[in-house]
């Protein structure tokens, strides 16, 4: 079986992670940084805004269970790609929205449904996800790795991460583990 890797970031990489881990076909999901211009980022520097990482999840999965267009498709639902640097109070350039392609398909892919999803009008502002080729991948300290499924009472699990968790189970049930 062949895997492929997909690196997303949606706002904070804890609801990324716990969305992306609940369906099938994903192998394997880590959440840590990319897009910035430092090596091996400490998460303080990277929160702090100077590394110029974003927050996100790498995952690996079979592209004969589940396609990279529909990780896009559950990418774009669960969090807001319309708004710059931030994602609810979640606030800073390490926030934003991002996908990080592997290859010149998955390039392509990208920008063509952003492209299609901004013509639509289905989002009221313009989307400013920010599609670059992926660089390098820094894993989080390993508190962060499946952050929401060893944390579920606390209330940022609760009251951010279960709605974007919940939205997934209504919109895609079919593609749950």
């Amino acid at each position: 079986m062949e895997m492929e890797k997909a690196t997303f970031g949606a706002g904070c990489f804890w609801c990324i992670d716990a969305v992306l881990r609940k369906l099938k076909g994903v192998d394997k999901v880590e959440s840590g940084f990319s897009g910035g211009h430092i090596k091996n980022p400490p998460y303080r520097e990277v929160v702090q805004g100077r590394t110029g990482h974003a927050e996100v999840a790498q995952v690996s999965f079979d592209p004969n269970i589940i396609s990279y267009n529909e990780l896009l498709e559950i990418f774009w639902q669960v969090h807001d790609p319309t708004t710059l640097n931030r994602q609810g109070a979640d606030v800073g350039e390490h926030y934003r929205s991002i996908i990080l392609t592997h290859n010149s398909e998955q390039e392509k892919i990208a920008n063509e449904m952003k492209l299609k999803l901004d013509n639509s009008g289905i989002f009221d502002d313009p989307i400013v996800t920010e599609i670059k080729s992926f660089e390098a991948f820094y894993p989080a300290e390993e508190v962060h790795q499946d952050f929401y499924t060893r944390n579920q009472g606390m209330p940022y699990c609760t009251f951010v991460i279960k709605p974007k968790v919940d939205k997934l189970k209504r919109l895609f049930a079919d593609q749950l583990k």
